[in-house]
């Protein structure tokens, strides 16, 4: 390092002490940049308007697309929208978390064996098909039930079923019906928890 830069940054080290020692905070004021930067990128964006996928209500969303490299930006209410006037639930508001700008979105399946410590990374098909082994081999072991006339009922009490609260209400119907047809008795959905 060169003189000229060592005296450059021990200035800077002590002014910024300095500073902070007479209380003055620069978070606020590098929070409300970033804001303005985010601010500008959304004005600057493609403004795309649509609905709110999750339940009947029908909530008004602005969707904002970067028109460079066509990446989400911003989901947000829309204000001049007649039912929710720009305010969104906990569920509408997350929903640009589930858009593929999430980089910590599930995009490969993940295998562990019994009994192992490592992970291992396996095509779709390979689990669509274990869960579905899976899924008869209990249908198999647990249709043994029998009501009070002696007929065998379609109850499977082994296995259950957790909904999700990312579903619209068309969506848990259809679940829920799949969920019936396997003989599934306990059904819960994690929006009532």
């Amino acid at each position: 390092m060169k003189r000229r830069d060592f005296l450059k940054l021990s200035c800077g080290v002590a002014a910024g002490i300095a500073l902070s020692g007479l209380g003055i905070d620069l978070t606020a004021v590098e929070a409300h940049a970033a804001e303005l930067t985010k601010a500008e990128r959304i004005k600057k964006a493609l403004q795309t308007l649509s609905v709110c996928c999750y339940c009947a209500v029908g909530c008004g969303i602005i969707c904002s697309t970067d028109k460079k490299t066509g990446q989400i930006i911003n989901i947000e209410g829309d204000p001049e929208h007649p039912i929710n006037e720009g305010t969104l639930c906990a569920k509408g508001a997350g929903i640009y978390q589930t858009s593929a700008a999430n980089d910590k979105r599930l995009t490969k399946v993940l295998y562990r064996a019994p009994y192992t410590k490592d992970w291992v990374e396996k095509d779709w098909d390979f689990a669509i098909d274990r869960i579905a082994r899976k899924i008869k081999e209990e249908r198999d072991k647990s249709f043994i039930y029998k009501n009070a006339k002696g007929q065998v009922v379609n109850r499977l009490e082994t296995m259950a079923h957790l909904g999700s609260s990312n579903v619209d209400s068309e969506e848990c119907w259809a679940t829920t019906l799949y969920a019936r047809s396997l003989g599934l008795v306990y059904l819960d959905h994690q929006a009532r928890v």
